[in-house]
């Protein structure tokens, strides 16, 4: 402030100034002195004008100060509010996540789980028909071996009666041959011998 400089000018000359011995006066070179206190006079309406208007303007600073203050307040509030969400967004985010990963796992394991007891019943399942398949393939063997036996011994039978046959055959062949080789029997044959 201009003033203000002024006024330590004026103080810094009668500071510096000369002093009469034994009566407490100072020696002041009144030229500058007048020219101080003309700057000081020139500026003080200036000074006082500013001051003035300050005061007159009190008011309208002080409630532009407040607006300018309740809004840096409701910028700081909104902006607190917005970290607070985001904080809260952020931390439910966070435990979704968490939640979503646990249910994840838990799937996961759950799917495992199920795999390892379908394809438990399924080897089962597959045990079970392998083992029905070889015992109906044991019990078709078998069968077809008792067949097999009941041919055989239909076979035997009837290469029995067949021999038989042939037996029977060859001998009335044979017998048939003897009757055609002997001469027939004349009457007096059957008078001679009359039991034949």
């Amino acid at each position: 402030m201009a003033v203000r400089d002024t006024l330590n000018k004026i103080e810094e000359l009668v500071a510096s100034a000369s002093h009469l011995p034994l009566t407490g006066k100072a020696l002041i070179k009144e030229e500058e002195l007048l020219k101080l206190i003309e700057e000081f006079r020139n500026e003080l309406p200036q000074e006082l004008g500013r001051a003035e208007e300050v005061l007159n303007n009190r008011d309208n600073i002080i409630r532009m100060a407040q607006i300018e203050s309740d809004k840096i307040i409701k910028q700081a509030e909104k902006r607190a509010a917005q970290l607070v969400e985001e904080n809260d967004v952020v931390t439910k985010a966070r435990e979704k996540a968490r939640i979503t990963e646990l249910q994840a796992q838990q799937k996961a394991a759950s799917i495992l789980e199920n795999s390892r007891i379908q394809a438990k019943q399924f080897q089962e399942g597959v045990n079970q028909y392998s083992h029905q398949v070889f015992d109906q393939l044991i019990n078709n063997v078998a069968n077809t071996a008792n067949s097999i036996n009941d041919m055989e011994i239909i076979l035997k039978q009837a290469m029995q009666i067949l021999q038989q046959s042939k037996m029977a055959l060859t001998k009335q062949a044979y017998a048939n041959s003897q009757v055609q080789t002997q001469p027939e029997p004349k009457p007096q044959d059957y008078q001679q011998n009359p039991q034949s």
